[in-house]
């Protein structure tokens, strides 16, 4: 392979509850393009039981991993000959699906010869605006799913500064156990952001948590029980309630959302400079009332929102061939030894760039 040839590295996503496999190239010149992303959502399994179980996601992802990677290297058109590099999601996530996909990726490499890039689930998140908009550091990052809600600041690749987190529920979390205690079907997002296009969101007084505070951190716990606490008052609930009641969560999270990225951009600001732009990752970044909200914050902050297509927020396969392109660029290779997690913080081990080492006294 040439020094202008581009990259190509096959990414294999096992953390949660979609399977997901692709291959992207990454050009001499940083630029990214997706040649393949193949996804398997496993949402008709779990659906039965209201949210995922951990077990039955790691056989399903045992019992179609393999085929997903041969459909993604035929669309890809390539070989394993040609691949610069295998990556895998190390973690965060449910052990037994972390450890079916990096089990893979390590046999791959071996078998191959190639390198192998474990990469951090949330680094793929973080880094997806540099895949899709060439996106150049640092910028602020806002990361949503159903297991994270975070403020980070990317300053580069392997260097990351959390300037705010929840301190209890995660944001996709919250959305999940909503819809469950409201009646509705899993995936419980998407549910309530339907129902409260439909819904009185001024009919409920409900609490907008942290609100003021000057860090950026985030709770969502007291709301979920406040929505409990009217739903139970109520007694058996009529549509219109429960489309009511999903409008007033939703109005809360959003303003909620709004002062804690407006605090996180100021902290940003404060420590490393004006970001480049406000990115939002993760599959709550799909809601299209909280995309609206995110807008107006970056509007009012005087920045650019940068969003990748809901397809890059959700878990897939090409946001981890992206991560372990990037890192393979810059020698950060991993071996056989690189271990599964179920938790691994996205500022664990960082090394801040001189440029902003200053900045970081005292935080």
């Amino acid at each position: 392979m040439t020094g202008d040839a581009p990259a190509l590295v096959l990414g294999i996503e096992t953390t949660c509850d979609e399977t997901a496999a692709a291959v992207v190239a990454r050009e001499a010149d940083g630029k990214g393009r997706i040649l393949s992303n193949v996804v398997r959502s496993q949402t008709a399994e779990h659906a039965p039981f209201g949210g995922v179980v951990p077990e039955i996601a790691a056989r399903a992802h045992v019992d179609v991993l393999d085929g997903l990677i041969a459909t993604a290297m035929k669309d890809a058109g390539t070989s394993y000959a040609r691949l610069a590099g295998v990556a895998a999601a190390a973690g965060p996530g449910l052990i037994g699906g972390v450890i079916v996909g990096l089990t893979t990726a390590k046999a791959i490499a071996l078998v191959h010869d190639k390198p192998l890039l474990a990469v951090n689930h949330l680094e793929a998140h973080a880094l997806t605006p540099r895949l899709t908009d060439n996106l150049a550091f640092p910028y602020c990052l806002f990361l949503a799913s159903g297991g994270h809600t975070q403020i980070v600041a990317v300053l580069g690749v392997g260097n990351y500064v959390r300037l705010g987190t929840t301190v209890d529920d995660a944001l996709g979390e919250a959305f999940d156990k909503v819809a469950k205690m409201l009646g509705l079907p899993y995936p419980g997002g998407p549910q309530v952001e339907r129902a409260a296009g439909a819904g009185d969101a001024a009919r409920f007084s409900l609490p907008r948590p942290m609100l003021g505070r000057p860090d950026a951190n985030f709770s969502l716990s007291g709301l979920k029980t406040a929505v409990r606490n009217e739903a139970s008052r109520m007694g058996r609930l009529q549509p219109n309630d429960i489309d009511d009641l999903c409008a007033g969560f939703q109005a809360a999270v959003l303003d909620s959302v709004a002062d804690r990225l407006a605090v996180g951009l100021k902290l940003f600001g404060e420590r490393f400079g004006a970001p480049t732009a406000l990115v939002a990752a993760g599959g709550v970044a799909a809601n299209q009332a909280i995309r609206t909200a995110l807008r107006e914050v970056a509007d009012r902050a005087q920045t650019r929102l940068v969003v990748p297509p809901p397809a890059l927020c959700t878990d897939n396969g090409a946001m981890i061939a992206w991560a372990g392109a990037e890192r393979l660029a810059r020698g950060l290779v991993d071996g056989q030894d690189a271990p599964p997690r179920a938790r691994w913080r996205l500022d664990d081990n960082v090394t801040i760039p001189a440029t902003f080492a200053n900045t970081r006294a005292g935080f």
